[in-house]
């Protein structure tokens, strides 16, 4: 999810495969479909929803918290950041907040099976004083608005320095230890970053019951999943030759191989949340461009990375097979970036949602706004205010887009876009 670049290149020959055109969605694996007509996250109210980044402190919790303080200290810095920013969402309009829960392979929460997130204290395993997903549900909660877990599945790390092993070694002497320290076997580089093997199926059930144990213990409004399925960059490609020679009998490529690993992974969690907590809503938020038209007719009219063919997400099956009880694809493109147009993926994500229950949230790059861009210059006329009119306009004209999700948070107290601040907390605000 925090990567803003995603890169535009060939596609393995083995992804030109074709699947089916049909619109009729299949029987849903999951739950039977719903009788009833689309909900929305609040009483007749469009999802206006915002990404709440932990991973990294990009959003929270402040970096100052951590460097130098005591934990009393640390602790009302933290609690107080937090309440700071939910009153400034609620005035904002903001309804949803994706509250990052798990930014790698640790917990902001009360886990037994992942050690706490050094994101809080500076060091993994240590006790930060108090739950902080609890403290964010009660927060929200008190304010009417909902929260949803936000996991990345198979992040163990987000490098390899020898100081993050060590970091990570250290875990061995405390419970719960690092799944990187309990189970080396299923960890690999990939991205530049260790990550969890997703071909190994006790990989998959590991991070079934870490979800299982946040929507049983916690009145959480809803999971999500963010883009990083198989999370290869130039340079740094998953190995998962091993797995591949041991899982991969009957497929006729390891492309049709790492697909239906992606699958089972949301097959089996969307069935473990709706079986724990009937209530809780399960999204994803994917690359935006599922299949460019060039490799598929029944792809987009688009030229960009494509979740099918690089993350190996085939997210528009998911929809069609009711696995879902919301998309939220990131469209981080303007209406003028022709290789990508947001009205273009808009309309093919609306027109994809149509015949089934899967309610559809567009994620919108408000990391942009400001920023000068010789590829995508709109994003600073005006400070960006008529090209993010545009698109909240489109969301609204549509009948099948129920909302829109901002990326992200701390981009909101940035100096370049306070122009589209303002205005969306005209448009949203009370």
């Amino acid at each position: 999810m925090t990567r803003h670049v995603k890169r535009i290149g060939a596609l393995a020959a083995c992804a030109l495969l074709l699947v089916s055109c049909s619109s009729k969605p299949p029987k849903s694996l999951v739950t039977p479909l719903p009788t009833v007509n689309k909900p929305t996250p609040q009483a007749n109210e469009p999802m206006r929803g915002i990404w709440l980044a932990t991973v990294s402190r990009l959003d929270w919790p402040p970096v100052a918290s951590v460097n130098g303080r005591s934990a009393d200290q640390r602790i009302a810095m933290q609690k107080q950041a937090l309440i700071a920013k939910l009153d400034n969402l609620k005035q904002l309009g903001i309804n949803t907040v994706f509250f990052q829960v798990k930014p790698d392979s640790t917990a902001l929460w009360s886990s037994k099976i992942l050690p706490w997130s050094d994101m809080l204290t500076g060091n993994i395993g240590e006790y930060p004083g108090y739950d902080p997903l609890q403290f964010m549900l009660d927060e929200a909660h008190r304010r009417g608005m909902k929260v949803h877990a936000w996991f990345n599945p198979y992040r163990v790390s987000t490098n390899t320095k020898p100081s993050t092993i060590a970091a990570l070694n250290r875990t061995a002497y405390q419970t719960p230890s690092s799944v990187y320290v309990q189970h080396p076997e299923w960890v690999r580089i990939s991205g530049d970053r260790f990550v969890l093997d997703p071909g190994i199926p006790e990989v998959r059930d590991w991070i079934t019951k870490v979800v299982t144990e946040v929507v049983a213990n916690y009145p959480v409004d809803g999971v999500q999943f963010d883009d990083y399925f198989y999370a290869e960059s130039p340079g740094s490609a998953l190995n998962d030759a091993q797995s591949w020679r041991q899982y991969g009998q009957g497929f006729a490529s390891k492309a049709d191989w790492r697909r239906h690993n992606t699958q089972q992974l949301i097959v089996q969690v969307s069935r473990a949340i709706k079986q724990t907590k009937p209530n809780v809503e399960f999204g994803v938020s994917p690359a935006g461009v599922w299949r460019n038209r060039s490799f598929d007719p029944a792809g987009s009219d688009t030229r960009g990375a494509a979740a099918y063919d690089e993350s190996y997400a085939d997210t528009r099956q998911w929809v069609q097979q009711g696995l879902l009880d919301y998309i939220a694809p990131q469209i981080y493109w303007p209406f003028s970036r022709d290789a990508a147009r947001y009205d273009v993926l808009t309309r093919w994500w609306a027109d994809v949602v149509k015949p089934t229950h899967t309610r559809l949230y567009i994620g919108i790059a408000f990391y942009k706004v400001g920023e000068p861009s010789r590829k995508e210059p709109d994003w600073t006329v005006q400070g960006g205010v008529p090209e993010l009119k545009k698109q909240l306009d489109l969301n609204d004209s549509l009948p099948n887009v129920n909302g829109t999700i901002l990326f992200r948070e701390d981009y909101l107290n940035q100096p370049q876009t306070q122009q589209a601040v303002n205005y969306l907390r005209g448009r949203w605000g009370s």
